[in-house]
């Protein structure tokens, strides 16, 4: 069909067509239909930069651990205190016991801490054939440098020289006996003082809640004003 009779055509029938661009066009009207590509470039640009400052900015405010404040260190001019012997280590100590009377091997016995007084007779070789140990408490801590006397009453101390400072520690040999702490052997151990009366010494501070003074020792059952003449001095409270 020719054009002036397609364009009466359409004329007629009311429709347009717009005119196609020829074949011998310049190259900018062609692409004149089609988006600029430099713009899509543009946009892809803008994209990547919000993408990686945001992803700096997430960086910059994640959490970071706090650093540990340092330690306090002691000066090196500072002096040292200076340690001191402990009572445990005191009392891994030796003990030195006499073991006298009616045993195969008397004299000074040297034991483990914490050794019995039924372990010192036997490291002095034991009770003699027909002795016993009446009533010494086998069972009873041992004391360093103490006096054990096996079927034989405990000797007494020699006096103090005249003049000589008393530096006795109770529960010591010839130290004075503690009447509120002393057993009922070591109280048969004082002179005139049998099992039966070291019994009622026992009773009497137990009834009463211990002595107050060694007068009331008087007060027991069985010590007149001779014997506690003689205990006076060997004991205290």
């Amino acid at each position: 069909m020719r054009p002036d009779t397609e364009d009466r055509l359409h004329t007629l029938t009311g429709r347009w067509k717009p005119a196609a661009a020829p074949d011998d066009a310049p190259p900018a009207a062609r692409l004149r239909a089609t988006p600029d590509r430099s713009h899509v470039r543009m946009l892809i640009l803008v994209g990547v930069l919000a993408a990686l400052v945001a992803a700096g900015y997430l960086w910059l405010a994640r959490p970071r651990p706090q650093p540990a404040a340092p330690a306090a260190t002691a000066s090196l001019s500072e002096p040292r205190p200076t340690l001191s012997a402990s009572p445990a280590a005191a009392a891994s100590s030796p003990v030195l016991v006499h073991v006298l009377g009616k045993v195969r091997h008397p004299g000074v016995v040297t034991l483990p801490p914490g050794s019995r007084v039924a372990e010192a007779i036997k490291a002095a070789g034991g009770v003699l054939p027909g002795a016993n140990t009446g009533t010494l408490n086998l069972a009873r801590p041992l004391v360093d440098g103490e006096q054990i006397p096996v079927g034989v009453r405990a000797p007494s101390p020699p006096p103090p020289p005249p003049g000589a400072a008393t530096t006795t520690v109770p529960g010591a040999p010839g130290a004075p006996l503690d009447l509120n702490a002393a057993t009922p052997d070591q109280l048969d151990d004082l002179p005139g003082v049998g099992p039966v009366l070291a019994q009622r010494i026992v009773a009497y501070r137990t009834q009463h809640g211990g002595f107050r003074s060694v007068e009331q020792l008087q007060d027991v059952s069985g010590i007149g004003a001779h014997r506690f003449a003689d205990l006076k001095t060997m004991v205290r409270v």
